[in-house]
This record gives C-alpha cells, structure tokens and sequence, in this order.
C-alpha cells in the first residue's frame, strides 16, 4: 500500500493551554504576529490569555478581528494587506474555522507574491509561508490542523485552497475556551466533527491506514461525550474529549479528503448564511442514505464506533442502523432538521443543486458518483 499523511508538526492539549501561546511563538522567532481572530471571541474574552501571553513574551500584536462567517476573498485580501503594512512575520489565530482559514491565507500570502485567485484548487501554492500557530474555539472544523481554507467569492461560491503549505506550525487546543458554547453551536460543530471523520473513512480517493484509525478514535470520542457537552457544558473532560476528537478527524480528512456531504453543504452557507457545522448536519442523513449501496461495509465498521447496541448482527442491518442513527441524532440534541427551518424553499433547490455540482473537488471522493439529478434529489428529501 502506497500513501502520503502530512500533518500539524507539533500539538498542545491542556486546560488554559492558550495561556502559553506568547512562549511558543516566541520560539519560533517571531517578533510581530497577526492576530486573527473575529469580534465575538475579543468580546467574551476568549482571547485575553493568548494576547496577554503574546505581550508577556515580547512581541508586537497587531489585531484583526474583522473575520465573518463564510470568508469572503475581499476580506481576506484587505486582511493581507493590512499584515503586509504591520510587517508582521508571523500568524496567530484564536478562533472559529472562518478565523483559521484567514490566518492560513495571510500567512501564505503575506510570504509570498502569488495571487490568490490562482491558490484555489489542489496543491497550488507555490511559495511558503509564516510561522503559523491555530487555536480552536469550538470543537468541529479540525481548520488547526489541516492544509485546507474556504474561502467565498464573487457572489456566493465557495472556493477551496488546499496544500501542505497551510498546514500550521502548532495547534493549541485550549478546552476551557469552550466552555461558554451554546448547545446549538456545541451540537452543530459536533456533527461537523464527526463528517469529517465518515467522509475520511469513506473517501473514495486516498483513504489510508492513519486516517482511518484516526477516524475511528475520533468518532469515539465525539459519539461519547456530545451529548454530555451538550447538556452539561461546564463538564471540562467532555469538553477536552470534542475538542480532541474534532483534531483527530481534522487529520483524518486531511488525508483522506471529504466528499458530497460537505460538497452539498457550501451552497448552503454561500446562499443562506447557515454555519457550515449546520449545513453538514442538515445534508448528512440523506448523503448517508445515497450513498448506503456503496458503503455498506465501511457504515457497518464504523456503525458500533458511534453507536454502540449496533455491535452485533449483520453488515446489512448494521449499516442500516448507522445511517438512521445519524437520522435521529439531529432533533435528539435539539438541532434545526429540515432545510426549509434555515429559510430554503423549494425554487431554491435547482440553484444548489447546481452549485453542489461545482463541487468537483469534494465529489470525486463521494464513494457513490453523484449527478445532478441525485443532488436534486438529496436536497428535497432535506427539505
């Protein structure tokens, strides 16, 4: 067997970790960071530990904290420029995935004159980078330590950039700075943690080994405490658990990329504005369904993963039993289900359709080809 596994060079876990990030960006001889980060995480302080470090330590902080949701590219271009003007030779981010995936675009674009526009895609960044340190705030996107950024252009598309490139120095998972989550955001970034590690263990395209222990070890994790997170938010180990199980399956697809599930998800948030952990959730049951012909065995593997009374009986049953798991898990833990509660109708649906279909990317991984007929489809059974 032949496969590639790249991944963050080196991590920390530990409660009150981001205390320490003034000390290890200082050893990786930075003198002036970028720190990106987005209004709501300055404002309930979640930011105060990392920034006192960064002082303490002796270095120049320059604050962005104008990230958004879905990133559009003019924003992270004026971004660069802005980091450009503060001479800034190394990268911060304490944030949500739409700050990470910021952080990676600056520090790839400040060290380099390359365009953007010419990034998209796979491995299409030529130059290197800045020192790059990422530090989650929710548990779900896996962005600390994968070589992957979203970016929204023109109108409503997104657009990815994915190469080793963006793949962080150090990854600085800090449980405490999750602990004031709501338990929508808890449930939906959950969810979207445990995408991540299907779609890796699936993945039609690169699916190996590492990725798939990781995969495993990730959805055990995230399968056995997100209902603690969700109803004792406070629980810290339940907390670190998430936190820890979104990493494992940010490394997993990393390496063994996601596919329709996500693919079906972007023209969600690029129309309506539904956070990506959400958009997963809401397509997953039915991409699960789609798909069930040509993942049966790989369901039925992961099936006692998560749920835990499918240990025993047939691939069939078992691969069966996951995919209507995932079904009632949304509304068990309080989440929104159906498309039409974020605002779809259905003549909005020919429009995603057809924007999930320019997901070529992500659909080449799907382990069942998808057409636009069967997005069509997907989506109206969502609705």
């Amino acid at each position: 067997m032949q496969f590639t596994f790249q991944t963050t060079r080196s991590i920390l876990c530990e409660p009150g970790a981001s205390g320490r990030i003034g000390e290890i960006v200082a050893g990786l001889g930075c003198r002036r960071v970028a720190f990106v980060t987005d209004k709501g995480i300055l404002e309930y302080g979640l930011a105060e530990k990392a920034l006192a470090s960064l002082r303490a330590a002796g270095i120049d902080v320059w604050v962005f904290s104008d990230v958004v949701a879905d990133p559009p590219e003019a924003m992270v271009l004026g971004a660069v420029a802005e980091a450009r003007a503060h001479g800034v030779d190394g990268v911060v981010s304490v944030g949500g995935g739409s700050s990470m995936d910021t952080a990676k675009l600056i520090a790839a674009l400040v060290a380099s004159d390359q365009p953007l526009a010419t990034m998209y895609g796979v491995a299409q960044v030529k130059g290197g980078r800045l020192p790059l340190l990422l530090c989650p705030t929710t548990a779900g996107t896996g962005s600390e330590v994968t070589p992957i950024a979203i970016v929204t252009t023109g109108d409503a598309e997104k657009k990815g950039v994915s190469s080793p490139v963006l793949i962080p120095d150090w990854a600085v998972l800090d449980a405490e700075l999750t602990l004031r989550l709501p338990r929508s955001v808890t449930a939906a970034t959950g969810v979207d943690a445990m995408v991540h590690a299907i779609e890796a263990y699936t993945s039609k395209r690169l699916k190996n080994p590492v990725s798939d222990c990781l995969a495993r070890e990730a959805l055990r994790l995230l399968a056995g405490n997100i209902r603690t997170a969700c109803l004792e938010p406070q629980d810290i180990a339940a907390r670190e658990a998430m936190l820890l199980g979104s990493m494992l399956a940010g490394q997993a697809f990393a390496n063994a990329p996601v596919a329709a599930v996500h693919a079906l998800a972007y023209p969600l948030g690029g129309h309506f504005h539904v956070p990506h952990g959400l958009s997963n959730a809401l397509v997953l049951p039915h991409v699960l369904a789609f798909n069930l012909p040509a993942a049966s065995a790989l369901y039925a593997e992961l099936a006692p993963v998560v749920f835990p009374e499918l240990s025993s009986g047939s691939e069939a049953v078992c691969a069966k039993g996951f995919v209507e798991g995932f079904a009632e898990m949304g509304a068990e833990l309080g989440m929104v289900t159906r498309l039409a509660d974020v605002g779809v109708s259905h003549n909005n649906l020919p429009m995603l359709a057809e924007d999930a279909m320019k997901q070529t990317r992500l659909l080449i991984n799907n382990p069942r080809e998808m057409t636009y007929d069967d997005a069509l489809a997907i989506y109206e059974r969502a609705l």
